[in-house]
């Protein structure tokens, strides 16, 4: 049961048409769906809450949002790295996880990035490219790429970011919907285990550059046609969510976080969604209410930033002459297919190899 105040004043509610997905319309709306999500920390416990989620409807305990590299939870299964290797806190650090239902009619697999692309990532995209294609990508990095590779990483971040987009609309077939989650907001002390002690110097400046990251991330996914949701616009309330550590969040922010997400993905497919009405902050199973907006982060307000949330729905608009100062490396986007326009209901996953069963395709 979920506590609502009633002799307190109702705080104000988040902006969105979101819906509050129970486990039964999460199975439907992944039907036969391969979902594959890239990231670090933060897009694994939005794995294991997606995972929980086609479940059963209850929320993540803090002891699984804590762990890393466990060899199951919730019945998926622990394919590379983590506790088969060896688990630490360097750039090269390794999990891929998986997990298959009972009926074979869901499948979801993530993969580790310390760095939003390198050689690994390669690696990864050749699996997708001679696998089973997926339906839908869930993708962020940058944290670990403004903290851990030297004075130029934004430099760098922007390079890879465009780097990245650019193989992924090669990989990736025109029916699948790629959403790039936009990084979170970090408390004013940063602790979490990537930033390393002799690194801690940067934890200042660290909000300031996710914000310009952010930015140019948003700008870029859009020019390649991507989708994207502005995770740091809908949590920008939320500060009493985030741990101590300036970085990671409860079980109420992620099955919030998975609801906003969910949304946005039925939205891109054309999926109808039922309508419940909920008193500000309170819904089925999780409670979350957005804190008092917390102080403005200083620095310079980027030329065309945005100031609300960067949210394209199902084919963003291609934007061939950006007015960002965005350095371009490839050419101009191609088209790619809206998702409403092409029937959803297919059932590709009876007619791919038996990788789905569970087994990790080799």
């Amino acid at each position: 049961m979920v506590f609502c105040p009633e002799n307190k004043e109702p705080r104000r509610p988040l902006r969105s048409t979101m819906v509050h997905f129970q486990a039964s319309e999460v199975q439907q709306l992944l039907h036969n769906k391969f979902v594959v999500i890239l990231g670090d920390s933060i897009q694994r416990a939005v794995y294991k809450d997606l995972v929980l989620l086609l479940q059963k409807d209850s929320l993540l305990t803090a002891a699984q949002l804590k762990a890393k590299g466990e060899l199951s939870f919730e019945q998926d299964q622990l394919v590379a790295g983590g506790q088969l290797g060896e688990l630490h806190n360097g750039t090269q650090y390794r999990e891929v996880r998986q997990f298959c239902s009972g009926s074979g009619h869901h499948l979801v697999r993530f993969y580790f990035l310390t760095r939003v692309y390198s050689e690994y990532l390669e690696g990864v995209l050749e699996e997708l490219t001679y696998g089973p294609a997926p339906d839908l990508v869930i993708i962020n990095s940058c944290l670990w790429d403004l903290s851990r590779y030297g004075r130029c990483s934004m430099e760098s971040y922007r390079e890879n970011l465009e780097r990245v987009f650019m193989r992924m609309d090669q990989v990736l077939p025109d029916s699948c919907l790629l959403v790039w989650n936009m990084a979170m907001p970090l408390g004013e002390r940063v602790t979490g285990g990537f930033l390393l002690p002799e690194l801690q110097p940067l934890a200042a400046s660290l909000r300031r550059d996710v914000v310009e990251g952010n930015f140019y991330s948003a700008t870029l996914a859009g020019d390649h046609c991507f989708d994207v949701l502005d995770l740091h616009f809908h949590f920008r309330h939320a500060v009493r969510h985030r741990h101590r550590d300036g970085v990671h969040w409860d079980q109420h922010a992620h099955r919030h976080l998975s609801h906003l997400l969910l949304t946005h993905v039925a939205d891109a497919w054309g999926v109808e969604l039922p309508k419940r009405d909920y008193a500000p902050g309170c819904g089925p199973v999780v409670n979350f209410v957005p804190g008092p907006l917390p102080p403005p982060v200083p620095g310079p307000v980027l030329h065309g930033q945005h100031r609300g949330p960067v949210v394209h729905r199902g084919m963003p608009r291609c934007v061939p002459n950006s007015p960002y100062d965005v350095p371009r490396m490839g050419g101009p986007c191609r088209q790619r297919l809206r998702h409403s326009d092409r029937l959803i209901h297919t059932y590709k996953l009876d007619r791919r190899p038996p990788a789905h069963s569970g087994t990790w395709p080799g």
